[in-house]
């Protein structure tokens, strides 16, 4: 009997014909994730399995992979003779306490004489037979015994660990995320790489008017989110120009609505030019003068490009909810300042003309200032080990 990590996909199960595209994908983030560990990963349309002799640390690294449904420590044995599969359950459950147990088979091999019912019914009772003070309870059980007869071999396991479910990271394409050092973005960051979508992401920054601590926490979330993507690559666009330039010419109702649609403009060339097919942000119905539905009709104007709103209909506390458990709360609520909050105005517009913007964007030459941005962004690649110091730059 040999001890593996067992691998369940949930969802990746209903994908039929590509089914072994969404497989194999989410073997390759697994080996990825796994680089420095030792181990072997197989694989077939059923399950995946993992043989390592560090378990602990593999599962550490596996409960922020997406794709995975469950994880199991199980065994496997070659052998299908019923009384042998008996014996290995017996032996298995020995060095487990309980009062209750049930016996669940499933048999994918539907060649094997014995029936899932029938199966379960002679291990049950050989545990009854063998072990004292122990009853059966279907219902409600403390053990569970989960038995698979596959083609050429038995599986055995117990209770398992939730997975983060979703689809693996990169199957679906590619998207670029508008990261700020606020709660919301990078919780829409987490939930859209659970689809599928690997990430890639913007920051603006505003020399003076920002720090370098500013843009290091930005670093810092993008490394939490490196845990679930592989990596992110920030595409860091200093935005001081442009934002003085709209402070002196445009009125100050308008700051932030021309200033979000120059972030617009920049993120979509830029996405284009990364093969992003998709622009990820924050923005939450109501939260902020920018967030009201004709801010952001008005804002969302300037591109052609889908723009994804996955936290738009949660409310603050959930938002926030989710940002501790993905690890991101702590950091976002760091003081540090950025661009976008600098520069807010006692009275923002929260009904803005579309008509109106392109009257106030005439008054500076945009086009230019955005061009120069985009020209002298830099690039820096953060991975998931804390020896990054984001000096990676591209």
């Amino acid at each position: 009997m040999k001890k593996i990590i067992i691998i369940k996909y949930g969802e990746l199960s209903t994908k039929k014909d590509n089914k072994n595209f969404f497989i194999s994908k989410l073997k390759n983030n697994i080996e990825v994730t796994l680089e420095n560990i030792n181990h072997n990963t197989y694989y077939d349309f059923g399950r995946m399995f993992i043989e390592t002799d560090d378990f602990d640390e593999v599962i550490k690294h596996l409960e922020n992979v997406f794709g995975i449904q469950e994880l199991l420590v199980g065994y496997t044995s070659n052998n299908l003779e019923i009384d042998d599969i008996k014996n290995k359950v017996l032996d298995l459950v020995s060095s487990k306490s309980f009062n209750t147990f049930k016996v669940v088979t499933k048999r994918s091999n539907k060649n094997y004489p014995i029936n899932s019912m029938e199966i379960s019914k002679v291990v049950g009772g050989h545990l009854l037979k063998n072990i004292s003070d122990i009853k059966v309870d279907v219902h409600n059980p403390e053990l569970t015994v989960n038995i698979e007869i596959r083609n050429e071999e038995v599986l055995f396991y117990f209770e398992g660990i939730k997975g983060l479910g979703g689809y693996p990271v990169g199957t679906l394409g590619k998207g670029l995320l508008m990261l700020s050092g606020g709660i919301d973005s990078p919780v829409a960051g987490y939930l859209t790489i659970k689809r599928g979508v690997k990430l890639e992401a913007i920051y603006f920054e505003s020399p003076p008017h920002t720090s370098d601590a500013a843009k290091d926490k930005v670093l810092k979330l993008a490394r939490v989110l490196a845990k679930y993507n592989t990596e992110v690559k920030v595409h860091v666009i200093n935005f001081t120009e442009i934002q003085e330039t709209i402070l002196k010419n445009i009125p100050h109702e308008y700051l932030i609505t021309i200033m979000r649609r120059m972030m617009y403009r920049i993120s979509a060339i830029i996405a284009n030019e990364n093969k992003c097919n998709i622009l990820v942000n924050g923005e939450s119905i109501g939260q902020v003068a920018s967030q009201t539905l004709t801010s952001m009709r008005a804002i969302n104007e300037v591109v052609k490009m889908p723009v994804i709103r996955p936290v738009a209909c949660f409310d603050k506390l959930e938002i926030i909810d989710i940002s501790k458990k993905i690890g991101t709360y702590d950091i976002s609520t760091l003081p540090f300042e950025d661009c976008c909050t600098v520069f807010v105005p006692k009275h923002p517009v929260i009904n803005p003309s579309p008509a109106l913007c392109e009257e106030y964007e005439a008054l500076i030459p945009y086009k230019e200032l955005i061009y120069k941005a985009i020209k002298g962004h830099t690039t820096i690649k953060v991975g998931i080990k804390e020896e990054n110091k984001f000096s990676d730059l591209l």
